[in-house]
C-alpha cells in the first residue's frame, strides 16, 4: 500500500473513531431522561454521570499528550478502542448510579484518547495541509452527533430502550477496531517531537490565557447541548431534532471553515462566535415551539468554530507547545465540563423547585425551569464577548507591529 492510500485509510479510521466519540455524546444526551426514570436519579446525580465523561476525557488527553511522542498514535488509538468497547458494554449492563459512573468514565477516557492520538497524527501525516485536514477531521464530531441524535430520536419514538441505543454505538466501534488490523501507522522522528520542549513552552501567558478561554467556550457549547433534552424537553420543539439541527450546521460550517478563518482571522472568528452564541442562547431562553429552531440555528453558528479554532490558535500562536499543547487545551475544555455538569444538573433541580412553588402546570414547570437554566448559561458567552474582543485587539496590534518592522 502506498503512502497516500495508507494515509487515507488511517484518516478514515480516525474519522470513524471520532464518530464513535460524538455518538456517545449525542445518545447520552438523548437517554438522560430514561436513565433518571429507570434508576430513580435526580438531575444532580445525572450531572455526576455526565461529569464522568467530561472527566475521563481530559485525563486521557493529558496522559496521551505526555506519552504520545514515546508510544506513538497507534497504541493510543488502540487504547481508545479497548475503552470504548468496555465502557459501552458496561453501560448496557449497568444496574445503577455507580455502574453508570464507572462506565461513563471509561467512555470519556476513550474519547480523550481519540483526540490525543488523532489530532497530532493527522497534522503529522499532512504537514503541508494541516489546517484543512484537521478541519475535515473535526467535521465528524458534529457529524457524528447528527447521526446519534437522529438515531436516538427515531429509536425512542419506535419504543427501543436506552440499552439498544447505546448498543448501536458498538457498530462503528467494531469498524474502526477492525480497520486498525490492516492500517500501517507512520513512523515519526522522535527528535523532532520532544515532549520536554513542549512542556517548557506551556508556561507562557498566551497559552495560559487560551486554556482559560477554552474552559468557557466548552461550557457554552457542551453545557447547552449535553442537557438539551432536560432543558427543552417540554418546550414544544423536539430536543433531539434541535441537537441534530445544531450539529448539522456545525458540520457544514467546519467543512467550509478555511475561507472564513482566512477572511476574519482566528481571533476575529472567536469574537463573532461569542456574539452569535450569546444571541442564540438568549433567544432559546425566550422562545417556545418552532421559534426555538431559529434560535438554535443562531446558537449553532456561534459554537461551530469554538473547538477547532481554539486548537488552531494553539497551533498558530503557541506552536512550540506541540502535540502536548493541542492535547492539553482539549483536556482543559472537557475538564471544565466535568466540574460544571453537576452544577447545571443542580440548576435544573433548583429551577424546577422554584417553578413548582408558583402553582403552575407540570408542563409549564419544565418550560420555566429550562428557560431559567439557559439564562444562567448565557453568562458564559457574554464573558467571552468581552474577553475575545480584547484578544482580537491584541492579535491585530501584534500583526501591525510586525508589519511595521
Amino acid at each position: 500500500m502506498n503512502n497516500n492510500n495508507n494515509h487515507s485509510l488511517i484518516f478514515r479510521l480516525c474519522c470513524i473513531a471520532l464518530i464513535v466519540t460524538s455518538m456517545t455524546f449525542a445518545i447520552r444526551a438523548g437517554i438522560l431522561g430514561q436513565l433518571g426514570e429507570q434508576f430513580g436519579l435526580t438531575n444532580t446525580q445525572l450531572g455526576w454521570v455526565n461529569a464522568m465523561a467530561f472527566l475521563g476525557f481530559p485525563i486521557a488527553t493529558m496522559l496521551g499528550g505526555i506519552i504520545y511522542n514515546a508510544i506513538g498514535a497507534k497504541k493510543l488509538v488502540a487504547l481508545a478502542f479497548a475503552c470504548h468497547l468496555l465502557g459501552l458494554l458496561l453501560t448496557i449492563s449497568a444496574d445503577g448510579f455507580w455502574a453508570l459512573l464507572i462506565s461513563t468514565f471509561l467512555i470519556g477516557f476513550a474519547n480523550g484518547s481519540v483526540e490525543a492520538g488523532c489530532n497530532p497524527l493527522i497534522a503529522q501525516m499532512y504537514p503541508n495541509n494541516k489546517t484543512t485536514m484537521l478541519n475535515r477531521f473535526h467535521v465528524w464530531f458534529p457529524g457524528g452527533i447528527v447521526i446519534g441524535a437522529l438515531a436516538s430520536s427515531a429509536m425512542t419514538a419506535s419504543g427501543f430502550n436506552w440499552q439498544w441505543q447505546v448498543a448501536l454505538i458498538l457498530i462503528p466501534t467494531a469498524i474502526y477496531g477492525a480497520m486498525m488490523l490492516t492500517a500501517q501507522f507512520p513512523k515519526f522522528d522522535a527528535q523532532q517531537n520532544s515532549t520536554s520542549s513542549n512542556v517548557r513552552n506551556l508556561v507562557s501567558p498566551l497559552y495560559i490565557f487560551l486554556i482559560i478561554c477554552m474552559t468557557i467556550t466548552a461550557v457554552t457549547e457542551f453545557g447547552t447541548q449535553q442537557w438539551i433534552e432536560q432543558i427543552l424537553g417540554s418546550s414544544g420543539a423536539s430536543p433531539m431534532v434541535i441537537l441534530a439541527l445544531i450539529t448539522g450546521l456545525m458540520a457544514l460550517g467546519r467543512y467550509f471553515a478555511g475561507p472564513i478563518v482566512h477572511r476574519f482571522s482566528p481571533s476575529g472568528v472567536l469574537l463573532g462566535s461569542a456574539v452569535f452564541s450569546t444571541i442564540g442562547i438568549f433567544l432559546m431562553s425566550q422562545a417556545q415551539g418552532s421559534a426555538i429552531y431559529f434560535a438554535a440555528a443562531l446558537f449553532a453558528i456561534g459554537v461551530t468554530y469554538f473547538w477547532p479554532t481554539m486548537i488552531g490558535c494553539v497551533a498558530e500562536y503557541t506552536p512550540k507547545t506541540g502535540a502536548l499543547g493541542m492535547s492539553l487545551i482539549g483536556g482543559a475544555g472537557m475538564f471544565a465540563m466535568s466540574l460544571w455538569n453537576p452544577v447545571i444538573g443542580y440548576w435544573i433541580d433548583d429551577a424546577k423547585q422554584h417553578a413548582q412553588a408558583s402553582n403552575i402546570s407540570v408542563e409549564q414547570i419544565e418550560i420555566v425551569a429550562g428557560q431559567a437554566v439557559l439564562e444562567n448559561l448565557l453568562i458564559f458567552p457574554i464573558v467571552l464577548i468581552v474577553v475575545f474582543f480584547g484578544f482580537h485587539l491584541f492579535i491585530t496590534k501584534q500583526k501591525n507591529v510586525k508589519k511595521c518592522v
